[in-house]
């Protein structure tokens, strides 16, 4: 099967080699001349046959919205596009409605797998008509994991399903990686455990709390057995934030993501304006000593003993 794939960074150039692997070809366009097998968006629909099929895996919000437009004008009926990037599922009604008014079909796309999916494998989760996601199994056969299809790759539902299910799937991992990171913190600040990074390794098997992301945290530890050169100042990509705003909109208690969502917020500030509301506060109702900046900063430095 023939595919052009928009977007060849860390994630699109790795999954434009495991498709080839696979048997395919595949014609890749980046800004990036050095990595593009085209010259122009113009060269890549030129260069693939009737009916196309394009993949769109470029970052989230406008650039993916600009391509898709771009797109919209460039192909022709009977031509499909696939929008695998980590876009807003909210996004992706209005953009299969611009394609099906130029008789182009539209999927989305949930792709799990990061850096280490050109060797696993990535996971998938599709949203769409059911035709087109049977015409495009191939190449979803092709980049998802080894073994039984439905263990790597779900049809999740119609427009939007891919989307909104790899939101949740990166909220979920939000709570995961902070629950293994506060255990982590524990652990170190315990006198009495001197293997912390042995004991995270001798977890990763036999253990209910072995996970592919507790083997990343053991190779992360097996570099750095304090991380002690890593920065606390943790971004988020968005999903997580819209996990927590459909957790509001639909009544779902979610206290664990809400939860380590909003730890990624207090890793960017060195001096928490929160906290210094609630020591006013403190003041306020209780008399406690309420501490200048001075001297809460020289207890930041040498924190009192426990």
């Amino acid at each position: 099967m023939q595919l052009g794939l928009i977007g060849l960074g860390r994630m699109g150039g790795n999954m434009r080699e495991r498709i080839r692997a696979a048997g395919h070809e595949v014609v890749g366009y980046d800004r990036n001349p050095a990595v593009s097998d085209v010259a122009t968006l113009d060269d890549l629909v030129a260069a693939l046959a009737v009916p196309r099929a394009v993949w769109v895996m470029v970052p989230a919000g406008g650039p993916t919205r600009e391509t898709i437009a771009a797109l919209a004008n460039k192909l022709s009926p009977g031509d499909v596009v696939i929008d695998g990037g980590n876009s807003h599922y909210v996004d992706d009604v209005p953009h299969a409605d611009l394609l099906a008014g130029h008789g182009i079909g539209y999927l989305d796309c949930g792709v799990s797998g990061g850096i280490w999916g050109a060797k696993n494998g990535y996971g998938l989760m599709v949203g769409g008509d059911g035709a087109l996601v049977e015409r495009m199994m191939p190449i979803f056969d092709a980049l998802r994991p080894e073994g039984p299809r439905d263990e790597g790759f779900a049809h999740a539902g119609s427009v939007g399903a891919g989307h909104y299910t790899k939101m949740v799937h990166n909220g979920i991992e939000y709570g995961l990686m902070a629950s293994y990171a506060e255990g982590w913190e524990l652990l170190e600040a315990k006198d009495i455990v001197t293997n912390v990074a042995g004991t995270f390794k001798a977890w990763s098997r036999g253990t209910v709390v072995r996970s592919w992301l507790l083997d990343l945290l053991v190779a992360a530890l097996a570099k750095d057995p304090h991380l002690a050169d890593i920065s606390a100042y943790t971004v988020d990509s968005g999903e997580g934030r819209w996990t927590v705003q459909e957790a509001i909109e639909h009544a779902v208690p979610m206290p664990v993501i809400s939860a380590a969502l909003f730890a990624r917020f207090a890793s960017r500030q060195a001096e928490s304006p929160t906290m210094r509301a609630v020591s006013a506060l403190r003041g306020e109702f209780g008399g406690h000593e309420v501490m200048g900046i001075a001297e809460g900063e020289a207890l930041r430095q040498n924190p009192p003993a426990q």
